[in-house]
């Protein structure tokens, strides 16, 4: 199965760089991505079923996911894709995904989604929405799909974190907006919160000895829609030009920004709590490569009390190779 030339990198065929090109045969693998209806995600989707894989795009809205599915079909011939509904912001909903999951086995769990620096607004239980949606829903999803992670031989957990994180001041205290909302914090947090999961996921497997690899992800500067779509789209035309121009002049395509994400989900030999990153300055551009020297990979201290504080907020507890969901 191969999609049109034209959604090929121009550099794709030079010598001794990565790309989907790159990517083995995914042929028996099965995949969720979630929001996976347009930006990295889709491209992430896309790459995935062109090599193989059975692929789930997991969307919060009907209308996008299935216009995005017909897409992907009309790319990729024979592709082996269906829509599933989730919203990150609702907990209900996520639960309601992994307790209709009849896939069996599931090899390749992407997160994804999320938003970016967003106005203040609270997800449906309550949750400052940007720790709601891009931590605590992904933390939700990804323990109520464990079951099914396990039962593959080599599941893998991909999480989007960001280059920005570095910058974040991370505060227990206030992840949720206790004392006060600035977007661009709220934002940091919540992806540092990715990076402490993914790699928290990470020591727990192998503290349980179980096969499971958790990988993270920072995908650079890319043009989507995560700055303009969704609550954004609130914020006004002159917020919508100057984005728009911004994204146009200084990021880079979509396709180059999947490319950290298909590298953590598909490179056979990548070894379980790898940190996939451009290996440009600052994080923002270059050739994915595996990043060990990132400060918060080894606070184990701070990933532990953000995970007993995520349990406790979702309800959903892991316990050895499962997690079951409690009351709140």
């Amino acid at each position: 199965m191969n999609p049109a030339p034209s959604h090929r990198s121009p550099g794709a065929s030079l010598p001794g760089r990565w790309t989907p090109d790159s990517i083995p045969d995914q042929a028996g693998r099965r995949a969720v991505v979630t929001g996976a209806n347009s930006g990295i995600g889709y491209v992430t989707a896309r790459e995935l079923a062109c090599h193989g894989a059975q692929v789930v795009l997991a969307c919060r809205d009907r209308a996008r996911g299935e216009a995005a599915l017909q897409r992907l079909r009309t790319e990729v011939r024979g592709a082996e894709v269906e829509l599933r509904l989730l919203d990150l912001a609702d907990l209900g909903s996520v639960r309601r995904f992994a307790e209709g999951w009849e896939g069996g086995p599931l090899d390749l769990l992407v997160n994804n989604a999320g938003i970016a620096m967003v106005p203040f607004s609270r997800t449906a239980d309550g949750f400052e929405s940007q720790f709601g949606v891009n931590h605590l829903g992904t933390f939700a999803l990804t323990g109520l799909l464990m079951p099914h992670l396990l039962a593959a031989p080599d599941p893998r957990v991909v999480t989007v974190s960001s280059e920005g994180q570095r910058f974040a001041r991370f505060d227990l205290a206030n992840l949720d907006a206790e004392r006060g909302y600035r977007a661009m914090s709220a934002y940091l947090q919540s992806k540092r919160a990715n990076l402490y999961f993914a790699a928290e996921l990470q020591r727990r497997a192998d503290a349980a000895g179980l096969p499971l690899r958790s990988m993270a992800v920072a995908p650079g500067l890319t043009r989507t829609n995560v700055l303009t779509g969704g609550a954004n789209g609130s914020r006004g035309r002159a917020y919508g030009a100057v984005v728009r121009l911004l994204l146009r002049s200084a990021f880079r395509p979509t396709p180059e920004g999947a490319r950290t994400s298909l590298y953590a989900a598909t490179v056979p030999a990548l070894p379980g709590g790898s940190y996939v990153v451009p290996d440009g300055a600052f994080q923002l551009r270059g050739e994915p490569v595996p990043r060990s020297g990132e400060r918060a990979l080894r606070d184990a201290a701070t990933a532990r009390r953000l995970w007993a504080l995520s349990e406790r907020l979702t309800g959903v507890v892991y316990s050895g190779s499962t997690a079951e969901p409690r009351p709140v």
